[in-house]
């Protein structure tokens, strides 16, 4: 379960327990229910090597879902008669098997719709229809075989659905068993939406007579896979615009099996592969390092399944020779794809996303919410503290902080977030909060910003970052800056929201000559907000040791004389 791998189980409070809770967190307010009106939908993609199962909850309100289940099961689909193309026997028997284990695990979860298509293996195979037709009969349920066009448009929304594109154009490379689609597209929609006739099962078992393959072998697949592809590559540059450079995003099971391995090589921070980033050197080399090993070694290789290492060759071949057409030097993981693609085009038709721009426009606003809410975190209080944070960061650009507003964006997500490690223990949340976002699924983001973001809540308290915590070892010296400077800012906003109903309307700050200066604005004008002003003092001395810079701190007792920056 992908939305549940990282929850741990919520410990009980008891009023004895309380008593002893840490006096910063102690005034927090009940954690609320998760959304209300969920809707249950599965979506399954009966593919060339494998059927792939989701269960997804739909919240009407946010217009966004979480997977409540992702299961595959190697059907091998592609391993058609030689002679006349039917799907085999043992396939269809292996499909059926599959099938059934899907429908009964989605009706399981009182899903309200159950979503089929089939790809590449059944459109191509002569028995296929009937094949379907049989398992509609037998099973319930209906399954369309959709086109090369098709699958890329759906592979294409579920991409969307989890990446922030921005203004930038991105390839979209899914390499599947038996084709291979390439998308190009914007935010706003798909330019160029192809398929080719290449894929990881079908090179296997069409080219593949000697494994290791020799050198003559593996010129003779990679000029094959260009042939295929030059058509696809081409539409996607005629649709370029004179000066755009797109960002590649390779997704699927090739491209995820590839991650694992450079991973295996280079271990990088975070449980997800989502937003990682790799170079075309690094393929190049792990290309290099997998060609001349024996199926039995393959198989050892850390990351990939034994089915994966079948035909982990001809994928690779696939993916590197992609990326020399299309001139590519890197390419970062998107772990939606097709099955989360088909999720979104049903919310589409039920009228839950009005369109896909303004779905994706605020696809990083959506995903925080829904983190905070399935870990209970209080939204309202959550958005007060990211209205410090935020009001803070702005007064004091130029002076405290030389950051944009990226950065400013991934300082709200942490004030939003910065509490969801309560719902694990009291003790050390902190901590926790770290673990619970740097493993969480936070769309729109890349990896880099995702361990930010993470860090930035583990450091709003307690210790400074030291250089044995795994945190602070796993950012980079551009991150760290960063994280080192702006989780003081939040440290701030977390010590002004003392009370679970708030006690300062707006604040004031400047920053100059080694000082910081705080006002703050009570909402109560009689209150001298002494709660506040202690719970400030004790983050002086942190600010001090790590920027070097004095704080001061006073109440406005007159509101005209006070910019509402709050």
């Amino acid at each position: 379960m992908r939305e549940c791998a990282t929850a741990i189980p919520k410990a009980a409070v008891s009023g004895e327990r309380k008593a002893k809770l840490d006096p910063e967190v102690e005034q927090l307010a009940p954690l609320p229910p998760v959304g209300k009106g969920l809707r249950r939908v599965a979506a399954i993609d009966l593919g060339t090597n494998s059927t792939h199962l989701l269960i997804a909850s739909v919240d009407p309100q946010l217009r966004s879902f979480s997977v409540l289940l992702a299961e595959k099961s190697t059907t091998r689909l592609g391993e058609r008669d030689p002679d006349s193309g039917d799907l085999t026997r043992e396939a269809m028997e292996r499909a059926r098997l599959a099938l059934r284990h899907c429908r009964d695990l989605a009706r399981s979860h009182n899903v309200e719709d159950i979503i089929c298509v089939a790809t590449s293996a059944m459109r191509e195979a002569p028995n296929g229809m009937a094949f379907l037709e049989e398992i509609e009969q037998t099973l319930g349920l209906g399954a369309e075989v959709i086109s090369g066009a098709e699958e890329a448009r759906l592979i294409y929304l579920g991409v969307l659905s989890g990446m922030e594109f921005g203004d930038q154009p991105h390839q979209i490379l899914d390499i599947g068993g038996g084709s291979t689609e390439l998308v190009l597209a914007d935010a706003r929609d798909a330019r160029a939406l192809t398929s080719s006739r290449v894929g990881a099962v079908r090179l296997q078992r069409d080219f593949v007579r000697r494994d290791p393959l020799d050198a003559q072998r593996v010129e003779f697949l990679k000029a094959f896979i260009q042939g295929s592809m030059e058509p696809s590559v081409e539409k996607v540059r005629r649709r370029l615009q004179p000066g755009e450079e797109p960002i590649l995003v390779a997704t699927s099971g090739t491209a995820l099996a590839a991650a694992n391995l450079l991973c295996a090589e280079q271990p990088r921070g975070g449980g997800r592969l989502h937003g990682m980033q790799f170079s075309k050197a690094e393929l190049d080399v792990l290309v290099k390092k997998v060609l001349p090993l024996t199926p039995e070694q393959r198989r050892q290789l850390p990351g990939i399944n034994e089915r994966r290492a079948e035909i982990i060759v001809p994928g690779l071949l696939v993916l590197q020779t992609a990326m020399e057409l299309l001139q590519a030097e890197a390419f970062v993981i998107s772990e939606r794809a097709l099955r989360e693609g088909l999720i979104i085009d049903w919310m589409l038709r039920h009228d839950l996303i009005v369109d896909r721009f303004s779905y994706q426009s605020e696809i990083r606003r959506r995903t925080v919410l829904h983190q905070a809410q399935k870990f209970g975190v209080p939204i309202s209080r959550a958005e007060r503290v990211a209205g410090y944070a935020t009001s803070l960061f702005d007064q004091t650009s130029g002076s405290f902080h030389q950051e944009d507003a990226s950065a400013r964006q991934l300082l709200w997500a942490a004030a939003l977030l910065h509490s969801c490690g309560l719902h694990i223990n009291t003790s050390g949340y902190h901590k926790h909060s770290w673990y619970l976002i740097n493993n969480g699924e936070l769309l729109g983001y890349n990896h880099g910003e995702q361990l930010v973001i993470a860090s930035l809540a583990r450091y709003h308290r307690r210790s400074l970052p030291k250089k044995r915590h795994e945190s602070w070892l796993l950012l980079d010296r551009d991150q760290r800056r960063l994280v080192e400077r702006l989780s003081l800012l939040l440290r701030l906003a977390v010590a002004i929201d003392r009370r679970p109903q708030g006690g300062v309307e707006s604040l004031r700050a400047r920053c100059n000559k080694g000082e910081l200066q705080l006002q703050l604005q009570p909402s109560d004008p009689g209150d001298d907000l002494s709660l506040e002003l202690w719970s400030l003092q004790t983050c002086s001395q942190a600010i001090q040791q790590a920027a070097g810079i004095a704080l001061s701190c006073s109440v406005i007792t007159e509101p005209e004389d006070l910019p509402l920056a709050a």
